[in-house]
Order: structure tokens, then C-alpha cells, then sequence
């Protein structure tokens, strides 16, 4: 396991919009002995080029951000730099959001109401080169993967579900006919296990496949 010396600390990057969230957090993290901020960034590009320039121990990234999101400035981060440590650490415990923040390369998965000891001892064992998942989060990526993956189109067709679309309406948006809607909805309400629409798009918003704006 990778250790800190008493003269080194590990350094940080927050990545979160919120001013106020990321003052806090710092206080939080500058309070721990062997740990303090390096950068702050507010959104995913913003993260993406102060990795490149600060080169972090460990990045505490959000899920929600604008412009680029916290899965996307995960996937880029550790595309370029495939050692990166990455903690999500969010308000949303959707399974679908865990899968993907996982399956992005993400080390951890911790809620902002995540007690500060814990988040301290987890920063330090991803450091240390550890994946660290909470039992709760861990239950709920169990479950997730239970489920079958749907496609870029089916997801599409999804959110317009969720939008309270028709067939006619899905099919003028989308550009596909109205059979290729059916045939779609077929698809996806047999992955979602569901048997209708209204089903469909409660699944959908519980899990966090689709987010209400």
C-alpha cells in the first residue's frame, strides 16, 4: 500500500459547483493531518485541465455538473491518465448512476452526507491503491447488474417515455417510424422487466436511467 510521509500529504482536487459545498469541504479535508486541497474545479473541462496541471493523489468528483459530467470527466481523466484515483462523492444513490460512475473508473461511490471519518479513511485507502465501496452501495451495484444493459436508442426512446411522449410523437423526434418505436419499447420493457409505459418510466426515474431535469 502506497504511504504518506510525515512532511508529504495527499493531495486533492474537489470537482463541484457548488462555492459554498466545496468551501466546506475543504475546511473538512484541511482539518485531516495527512490531507489537503491542491485545486478546485467547477466543472468537468475545468477538472479535466487542472488534472493535467496539478496532477492530484486523489480527485472527489460530483456526479451532476454543467457542461461536462462527472462520469464523462471520469472516463476523460482516466483515459489520459489511467493511474487516476477518482471518489465520486454525490447526492444521487441510483443504482444506474453508481453502475456508471463505476464502470467510468471511479474507485469509490460515497454520499455527501458520508460521515467525515469515513470519507477520510476512504480517500486514504484509494490512495493506498484500494477500491471502496459502502455496503449500501455495494448492495445496490449487485442489483444493477442484474438488470440488462440498454441500448444508446433504447434510452432514447426511454427518456421520451419519461416525458410523456406517444408513439407518433416519440417517432416524429426521433425520426424512425412508429413500428421502431413499438419494436423498441418492446425490447427495453422486457430488460426493464416492466409491462407497460407508466411502469417503464417509474424504473426509470427510481434508478436513475433517467434524470427530470
Amino acid at each position: 500500500m502506497k504511504r504518506v510521509s510525515k512532511q508529504d500529504k495527499i493531495r486533492i482536487m474537489l470537482v463541484d459547483d457548488h462555492p459554498g459545498f466545496r468551501m466546506g469541504m475543504a475546511a473538512l479535508i484541511e482539518n485531516q493531518p495527512d490531507l489537503k486541497v491542491v485545486a478546485e474545479a467547477s466543472d468537468g473541462l475545468e477538472a479535466i485541465k487542472l488534472y493535467r496541471d496539478c496532477k492530484p493523489d486523489v480527485v472527489l468528483m460530483d456526479l451532476r455538473l454543467p457542461g461536462m459530467g462527472g462520469v464523462e470527466a471520469t472516463m476523460a481523466i482516466r483515459k489520459e491518465f489511467p493511474d487516476a484515483r477518482i471518489i465520486v462523492l454525490t447526492t444521487f444513490d441510483a443504482d444506474e448512476d453508481i453502475y456508471r460512475a463505476i464502470q467510468s473508473g471511479a474507485k469509490s461511490y460515497l454520499l455527501k452526507d458520508t460521515p467525515n471519518a469515513e470519507l477520510a479513511n476512504t480517500i486514504r485507502a484509494v490512495f493506498g491503491g484500494q477500491q471502496v465501496l459502502p455496503p449500501k452501495v455495494a448492495n445496490r451495484l449487485v442489483n444493477r447488474l442484474q438488470r440488462a444493459d440498454l441500448s444508446e436508442k433504447e434510452t432514447e426512446v426511454l427518456t421520451l417515455v419519461v416525458k410523456g411522449m406517444g408513439n407518433k410523437e416519440m417517432a416524429s423526434s426521433l425520426f424512425i417510424t412508429e413500428d421502431t418505436v413499438k419494436s423498441r419499447l418492446k425490447t427495453l420493457f422486457t430488460k426493464l422487466k416492466v409491462h407497460d409505459r407508466t411502469e417503464a418510466a417509474i424504473t426509470a426515474i427510481r434508478h436513475g436511467i433517467v434524470h427530470l431535469e
